[in-house]
């Protein structure tokens, strides 16, 4: 989500943000597996990393992509990329790489949503297109038995043409200046996977009859507070959080190994906070909150937070240790903020309501644990990134050809397992690439039509991956909060209170709409969620004030 960084905004916790899908619709081949040679170059691992062959040499690229003159950052040449609605203008390359070795890839990029990364691995971009050229880097470790990887460079579904230039893949040994002799055996590109024609009009399924309330208002308004970090938004203590917010979220409860499962909450220490309160009275303004009827949760995750329950030990060592956590400090129940690597489904595991990669599975069991052991009034929230949401409306894991980022996705059978469970999905509307919605169109963060779409995804039901037989089923519109950034200054996509109280128009009375037209009208929409308290009071609480003007106080 959501940052803790030592600078301002969300610079360091929102790095992973919405990943991209490796190889999507129209891929032309012009490029396969590099192989390795010898030569002056030690050190570099691509060819035509500049495009100064005057081609695509070496790559393997979405159709419409190309080496152009005038737009390179050095040099004559530079690629450039043109998006679709079902592509993302992507360029591949794959390489012989040595197995338990850390490469560094950088590249020049410019325009909107411009990405660079590794298949199965990690990814960066820049969100803004700027006036010139910026510079993206990204590292990564091969497995033990890795002597491949293919990196990419691409844009977003439905944006304006990129441009790249001065690609390099840095690492130890000897690197390659011979583009490949013959074409790859098995064609690389992926088709398209292609929604459904006709959006659904009605609910696939009925929500839960009884979902728990968790002693929540009808209106509720969620927020993190940054509880074991400083930022430039500054510290707040838990008794002077206002009486607005009915879910305050601890930010954050992080493992220092991802894989062990043992999360750790601890709280930021005076020298990074100066105004932090002891742990006595930490822990009497949790009580004095709950005596009012507030909900105070860990959240575990953020995007530094990286989970992988990929063991049933680190599923126990997971349990334990959150609950050791909310007996400790008397919580009333915890949040999911898994992003990055966290959830990623494995090749073969394409049913979201049969699961079988352990991180899912394992995840599903635990927090089912936790219910089980502190009863109906554990509260239990979720704050997915669209990416692992609602982009399964297009693509569910790596798809049926093995080319999409297995992140794709990968909230859903975790949320519909436990549907009858979960308090609350406040997904984060934020930090996100277009996203496409039940009227088969793209929609953009920043303004209400977003926000109702989005939403309207989840209050609906839509088919996964295309498929008309496999339907998301609708949560409850109690089940249901729209997560927002508080200030320009918390995140990408930021929303004027105007567009939000559009947003609540529409989906709770199908007023002031806009072009969207909703397949219902949900006026026990729970609320809003938002990153971060802090946030909101660096900025004169706007946001607050809004949700209050707008349900009342």
């Amino acid at each position: 989500m959501l940052t803790s960084a030592s600078r301002p905004g969300s610079a360091r916790r929102k790095r992973s943000l919405v990943a991209a899908t490796a190889a999507l619709a129209g891929a032309v081949a012009v490029g396969g597996l590099v192989a390795l040679a010898p030569s002056a170059s030690a050190g570099e691992f691509l060819t035509n990393g500049g495009f100064e062959t005057g081609s695509l040499s070496g790559w393997t690229c979405d159709a419409g992509s190309a080496a152009v003159t005038g737009q390179a950052h050095t040099g004559t040449w530079a690629l450039k990329g043109t998006p679709t609605a079902s592509a993302t203008g992507q360029c591949k390359q794959t390489v012989a790489v040595a197995p338990s070795t850390t490469y560094t890839l950088t590249a020049q990029v410019k325009g909107s949503y411009v990405y660079i990364g590794v298949d199965g691995g990690t990814s960066t971009w820049t969100p803004d297109s700027g006036t010139g050229y910026q510079q993206l880097s990204v590292s990564f470790t091969t497995t033990a038995s890795q002597t491949s990887a293919a990196v990419y460079v691409h844009g977003w579904y439905g944006q304006p043409a990129y441009y790249a230039d001065d690609l390099s893949l840095q690492g130890p040994g000897s690197g390659t200046t011979t583009p490949p002799t013959t074409p790859p055996t098995t064609p690389p590109t992926t088709p398209p996977t292609t929604p459904p024609t006709t959006p659904p009009t009605t609910p696939p399924t009925t929500p839960p009859t009884q979902p728990p309330s968790g002693g929540l208002p009808t209106h509720a308004l969620v927020g993190y507070l940054h509880e074991t970090f400083a930022n430039g938004s500054g510290y707040v203590k838990l008794a002077d959080v206002p009486d607005s917010w009915d879910i305050i979220d601890l930010a954050f409860g992080e493992t220092s190994s991802p894989t062990s499962g043992s999360i750790h909450f601890t709280r930021c220490s005076v020298s990074e906070c100066p105004p932090v309160e002891s742990d006595a009275d930490f822990k009497a303004a949790i009580k004095a909150k709950q005596a009012k009827g507030k909900k105070v949760l860990l959240s575990i995750g953020g995007a530094n937070g990286e989970v992988q329950l990929t063991t049933t030990a680190a599923r126990d060592a997971f349990v334990s240790s959150v609950s050791s956590i909310i007996d400790q400090w008397g919580l009333d129940g915890i949040d999911i903020d898994f992003e990055g690597h966290s959830l990623s489904l494995n090749t073969g595991d394409t049913d979201f309501k049969n699961p079988t990669t352990p991180v899912v599975v394992n995840l599903i069991s635990a927090l089912k644990s936790l219910k089980a052991r502190y009863g109906s009034g554990f509260v239990l929230t979720m704050a997915p990134e669209t990416f692992f949401v609602q982009m399964g409306y297009q693509f569910y894991g790596s798809g049926p050809f093995g080319g999409q980022d297995p992140r794709c996705g990968a909230y859903l059978p975790v949320i519909y397992a436990l549907r009858n469970d979960l308090t609350l999905l406040h997904v984060q509307d934020y930090n996100s690439g277009p996203i496409m919605g039940l009227d088969n169109q793209y929609h953009s963060m920043g303004g209400a039509d977003f926000h109702i779409a989005m939403t309207d995804m989840l209050l609906t039901g839509f088919p996964v991956a295309g498929n008309t037989a496999n339907m998301f089923p609708a949560l409850a519109p109690s089940q249901v909060g729209i997560g927002l950034p508080a200030s320009v200054n918390a995140g990408n996509g930021y929303t004027a209170p105007a567009q939000v109280d559009q947003a609540l128009d529409c989906l709770t009375k199908k007023t002031n709409c806009g072009g969207y037209s909703t397949h219902g009208t949900w006026p026990a929409l729970r609320g809003l969620m938002t990153w971060s308290v802090n946030w909101d009071k660096f900025s004169n609480w706007e946001f607050q004030n809004n949700f209050d003007g707008y349900f009342g106080s």
